[in-house]
């Protein structure tokens, strides 16, 4: 397990978790509008991610991600309460296995084998209803996960033989 993370690692590791969570159907990336959400056989529950943005400061950099879990409603919203209450559960499984989940820890004793990925303590939870070209409901969340950075810039490839101060 490397030490410091990178924007992929922290992608690759929500979508594993999506992938490995029995109540997740499909996890998808990147714009919603460019995902295929009119295909429902198979498809749902869907969890889908989106970049927002980053942040870097001096000791760490963090990833901010729109997370998005859904499933679909009956047309006559019979089921619309199980499918909240559902997609929400399932929301809040992923916020613990990031906070405190044994699924992310490597264990080999060797110094830079613990977990490095780091939530906030709060999340806040919407919900959404009857959205998007299927009749979907659930629940979407702004999670951002926290790496460690040293912003070293001596192992930057760059040519040094010259100044850039002007």
């Amino acid at each position: 397990m490397i030490r410091y993370k990178t924007y992929n690692n922290a992608l690759l590791t929500l979508k594993c978790l999506g992938e490995k969570h029995k109540q997740i159907e499909t996890v998808t990336t990147g714009d919603l509008w460019d995902t295929d959400l009119s295909d429902a056989s198979g498809l749902y529950p869907l969890m889908h991610v989106i970049t927002n943005n980053a942040n870097v400061s001096l000791s760490e950099q963090k990833f901010n991600f729109r997370v998005l879990i859904m499933d679909l409603v009956e047309p006559d919203l019979s089921n619309e309460d199980e499918v909240m209450n559902d997609t929400y559960q399932t929301m809040v499984d992923l916020i613990a296995l990031l906070k405190h989940g044994e699924i992310l820890y490597g264990y080999n004793f060797s110094e830079g084998e613990e977990q490095r990925y780091f939530v906030d303590d709060d999340f806040l939870i919407e919900p959404f209803t009857e959205r998007f070209t299927n009749n979907v409901s659930g629940w979407v969340c702004d999670i951002s996960i926290i790496v460690e950075s040293v912003l070293d810039s001596c192992d930057i490839p760059i040519d040094n033989e010259v100044s850039c101060s002007k």
